[in-house]
């Protein structure tokens, strides 16, 4: 149970940090479209990989929520 928990507060926090870097010049520089990946430009491959983030993120934290244990009879 206190490891469901630890996963779920990493989870969390994942969250919190790509809000957090999705805005900052990391992700989106100034006038920049190099490198490009594919032929994608910076921009539109960093954001892939943040979507990419946030899924996985979810899809554990799906698995792992401490409501996720619980029976619930009214579905």
């Amino acid at each position: 149970m206190k490891h469901r928990k630890r996963i779920w507060r990493f989870c969390q926090w994942g969250v919190v940090f790509l809000s957090v870097i999705t805005f900052t010049p990391l992700v989106i520089p100034a006038n920049t479209y190099l490198p490009k990946l594919f032929g994608l430009p910076y921009t539109l491959w960093a954001g892939m990989l943040l979507t990419l983030g946030y899924t996985v993120l979810i899809l554990i934290g799906i698995s792992v929520h401490p409501g996720a244990t619980q029976n619930n009879k009214n579905i």
